[in-house]
């Protein structure tokens, strides 16, 4: 049997996305199943983490299996010179399975490649964040009732967040339409455009964040402006706090409108948006844990019923 890593949402089709969506429905019934009995998990952090590393060990957890790992590369054998390779020869040898986030772009691809046990991609540089995609799809499915003709508004830091390029090609199977907005220092890579170009996916870009734009929209999915992805901390400094919504802005949206953000916000949602019932963020994040326990046994390749 050929070893199953989740390295990249692009490997996914629509069968696989929609069998780990109903997967994660069984466990948001009921969490706590002993699937994970005398299995180790090991979580590499060599980048910072809260909810993704948290709902991971969180997934496990409840799973009944064990973790080991680090959170905080300065404390791993990295720190020293220890190349990926090595790190990832070694700590195969301990665990059943490595749930890994790094910095640098095809750093998960590489693992993968090198590794014995399998790999989950909890997020590589600028590149993909194929968890974070299924629990984005599993918040549009459950909020919308179906992943098929959605209007999505794309806002904020659209060159370096991973979060949008994984979810614009894991929505590609299901006929979406996507409004992009950024000022241009931000906008979609070109490679993304022509992703929907090739695959037939309506898009159109604007720099302008208001109603009209709002009002257009099935799900609004907020992002921050990463400046840990910023060579050029002026050019940071101009676009950080571009765009923030209000909640006046959703007055004449959409009933079926809700709002999603990957987390953590900093300026782009006011705090007067939380108590609006189309704020989804904080059950967006809960549904991570569901989503992530389905990632693990689909790896690992252990049913559910």
């Amino acid at each position: 049997m050929t070893m199953k890593h989740l390295v990249s949402i692009n490997e996914l089709s629509p069968k696989d996305i929609l069998r780990i969506l109903d997967r994660a429905e069984l466990f948001e019934q009921d969490p706590n199943r002993d699937l994970l009995r005398g299995r180790v998990v090991a979580t590499l952090f060599f980048e910072p983490s809260t909810r993704t590393r948290l709902s991971f060990e969180t997934a496990v957890n409840r799973l009944g299996g064990r973790i080991i790992g680090f959170s905080d590369a300065a404390t791993s054998s990295s720190s020293k010179g220890e190349t990926l390779k090595d790190t990832i020869s070694m700590v195969g040898g301990y665990a059943d399975l490595i749930i890994m986030r790094h910095y640098l772009e095809g750093a998960a691809r590489y693992a993968s490649e090198v590794s014995r046990v399998p790999i989950v991609n909890a997020g590589d540089g600028a590149n993909q964040h194929p968890s974070q995609t299924l629990l984005d799809l599993y918040s549009i499915r459950k909020t919308q009732g179906t992943l098929y003709d959605r209007t999505i508004v794309l806002v904020g830091d659209l060159k370096y967040g991973r979060t949008v390029h994984s979810l614009l090609v894991g929505m590609s199977h299901f006929r979406p339409r996507f409004i992009f907005v950024a000022p241009d220092e931000l906008r979609m890579p070109q490679e993304y455009l022509d992703f929907c170009r090739n695959h037939g996916i309506p898009y159109e870009e604007t720099r302008a964040f208001d109603r009209e734009v709002i009002d257009r929209a099935d799900i609004l999915y907020m992002t921050r402006v990463q400046r840990e992805r910023f060579v050029d901390l002026e050019e940071y400094e101009r676009v950080k706090n571009i765009y923030e919504l209000t909640n006046d802005m959703l007055s004449t949206s959409r009933d079926n409108l809700r709002v999603l953000h990957p987390l953590p916000r900093v300026g782009e949602i006011a705090q007067d948006v939380d108590d609006n019932p189309k704020a989804y963020f904080i059950q967006q994040a809960r549904n991570g844990l569901y989503t992530r326990q389905s990632i693990i046994c689909e790896v690992l390749g252990l049913e559910v019923h």
